[in-house]
């Protein structure tokens, strides 16, 4: 609501073409090339069934402006528009976290609870999002914010959880084909761009983690930077030796874990600022940020060579486990979750046909039903008035009011000092602390994969661009879909990164910042020529041509992406239990605490677990 203004928020100027992307499938189609078809009018359509949207996705426009007023103060929520609803639950966002946390409410509270979930988005699921393409024929899935099961890290906690939702890990890993772009018939790939390098050119069959050998050697040479700098990346992959003798573990651990990994890359590798940039934005895909602000550990975990330069008895290892796959991602667990709760929804689905099953929206707000999840619908603020939580909110232009007997909040914790004044100082500062990690997927469906498949790629590193990764999403076939890495037609190109901070930023929070505040400011129209540049002068020597073989484009940004974990280089080690994330979470009488903010680290286990700690915080009465 703006200042002055008593029942509305005040509305946005939002461009012609963010409006028209926003609208679906129809109004894409004026802003695409005449290639493109949309769905017929069969089924569900892009008006009623979010995942079908194209455009600007993720924090789409319309999704986030009410909180960004609350936050600069320019949106009042005074008088608020009083309701009669009274819930057992209310839970704020509807990603993973906040729909286990109704989940393990009503194993606690009883199945007859009546709970109400408010999400800000058109679509539940957080960044457990999918995308689904119809425009070629036959559908397309794709993944829209997180990717895979991290099934190791999963605790008994999780474990029960998926047994409950009938997943078979087992089974999701024999049903997968897909190596993220690095099981073409060439193997990995990496485009270097004209614009960064002075020419446009694919050189296929390596990667920078791959060991040296013949074909490395000969796909050095082919790199279009100087040749000092070819030299000392070859020597850098030949070198073998151990630059921790001498050290004892506690010693090499502080050594790994306090020396940035470019200060190893140069001191050790012998590489010199032109060879190093090579590697600078392979990790934005798993850490959000340049290689640059990594400690030599960390880059290593992210796949990052060097492992040859710490000695054969080296306990570091790169991470090796085979992840699992829906081929929505882990929207396939959200989609479950709602299943469970609000079974009307999708009276028929189950695990085994999850990712085909068709989602009936009209049916998540019911007034009928014991849980509703509200869409559209954007907490403003969190009270305790008696011994209720009132939560108020915006949806539809209107401000509105709700009670409950608990709340359970599963947003960003850097937006709860705006919902929660009330909350201690100290707890709010310390919710502050963990700024969220911004990470941008786009989804690219092409008329076919023939122009890769004649490169023999299926997927490439792109160090000069926006995205760093790309890759053909094919050869997941779970939950009832099937898309067979040999199955001709229509496929999906995903491309992942984020948008780096300014140079000479040295705080990682405030370059987070920067990065969100870019990424938000960028129109469609530059995702889209981003992703045309990359394709035409990439793939244009096999016979791609963006106007005729793209047929849909959905830019899901994440400017509040990944959960904020701590940073070797950044953050001081913290005394067992007292991280900041530790007094973020903190119940505040009938009000609890999830998110994967709660635990600091970016997996849906850890998003579940925080579900599963927050309900059992609720006091009993």
């Amino acid at each position: 609501m703006g200042k002055g203004d008593e029942d509305t928020w005040r509305s946005r100027n939002i461009t012609r073409r963010d409006f028209v992307h926003g609208l679906g499938l129809g109004g894409t189609m004026l802003a695409f090339s005449t290639g493109m078809t949309a769905c017929t009018s069969e089924g569900p359509s892009a008006a009623n069934y979010p995942p079908l949207r194209t455009g600007l996705r993720g924090s789409h426009p319309g999704s986030y402006e009410a909180a960004h007023d609350l936050v600069e103060e320019i949106l009042s929520i005074k008088p608020p528009l009083e309701t009669d609803e009274q819930y057992d639950l209310v839970v704020v966002g509807a990603g993973v976290s906040g729909l286990a946390a109704a989940h393990y409410y009503r194993q606690r509270f009883g199945t007859d609870s009546k709970i109400l979930l408010l999400d800000n988005h058109d679509d539940f699921g957080g960044h457990a999002r999918r995308n689904e393409f119809h425009q070629g024929g036959d559908t397309r899935l794709a993944i829209g914010g997180a990717q895979y099961l991290a099934h190791w890290f999963f605790t008994s906690t999780v474990d029960a959880l998926m047994h409950d939702l009938g997943v078979d890990m087992e089974l999701l890993l024999a049903e997968n084909e897909f190596r993220s772009g690095r099981n073409g018939r060439q193997g990995p790939a990496i485009w270097f761009d004209k614009a960064t390098y002075g020419v446009n050119k694919l050189v296929i069959g390596c990667d920078l983690a791959g060991d040296i050998g013949r074909d490395m050697l000969t796909a050095i040479d082919a790199y279009p930077i100087g040749e000092m700098a070819r030299a000392q990346l070859k020597a850098f992959y030949d070198k073998r030796t151990n630059v921790l003798t001498g050290l004892n573990p506690e010693e090499s651990r502080l050594y790994l874990t306090s020396t940035p990994y470019t200060v190893f890359l140069r001191e050790h590798g012998g590489l010199n600022d032109e060879a190093i940039e090579l590697f600078q934005s392979s990790s934005h895909a798993f850490w959000g940020v340049n290689i640059s602000t990594l400690s030599i550990q960390e880059a290593l975990a992210n796949g990052s060579p060097g492992f040859h330069l710490l000695g054969e008895d080296t306990t570091v290892r790169p991470h090796q486990a085979r992840e699992g796959f829906f081929p929505d991602g882990t929207a396939s667990i959200a989609r479950l979750l709602v299943r469970q709760l609000i079974p009307r929804v999708a009276p028929n689905a189950h695990a085994g046909n999850i990712a085909a099953a068709q989602f009936n929206y009209a049916e998540l707000d019911r007034t009928d039903s014991p849980v509703r999840l509200r869409l559209n619908a954007t907490a403003l603020n969190v009270s305790r008035r008696d011994k209720d939580a009132v939560i108020t909110y915006a949806e539809a232009g209107k401000i509105k009011t709700v009670s409950a007997r608990h709340c359970v909040l599963a947003c960003n914790h850097s937006m709860i000092p705006y919902l929660c004044p009330a909350l201690p100082e100290a707890q709010k500062e310390a919710q502050r602390y963990q700024v969220k990690v911004p990470l941008v997927i786009t989804n690219v469906l092409l008329r076919s994969g023939d122009a890769m498949e004649q490169l023999g790629i299926n997927g490439a590193y792109c160090p000069g661009r926006m995205h760093a990764n790309l890759y053909m999403l094919k050869g997941i076939s779970s939950g009832g879909y099937s898309n067979p890495m040999s199955e001709p037609g229509p496929v999906v190109l995903t491309f992942s990164g984020t948008i780096a901070a300014p140079a000479g930023i040295t705080d990682v929070r405030e370059g987070f910042r920067q990065s969100r505040k870019k990424m938000l400011e960028l129109t469609f129209a530059e995702y889209e020529r981003e992703i045309r540049t990359v394709l035409d002068g990439m793939l244009g020597p096999a016979g791609f041509n963006g106007e005729r073989d793209i047929l849909a484009i959905t830019v899901n940004r994440w400017p509040h992406g990944y959960a904020y974990e701590y940073r070797d280089l950044y953050d001081p080690e913290f005394p067992k239990g007292k991280a900041p994330h530790y007094l973020a979470r903190r119940p505040w009488g009938n009000v609890a605490i999830a998110n994967a903010d709660a635990g600091a680290s970016a997996y849906l286990g850890n998003a579940v677990d925080q579900a599963y700690r927050s309900v059992q915080e609720l006091p009993a009465s």
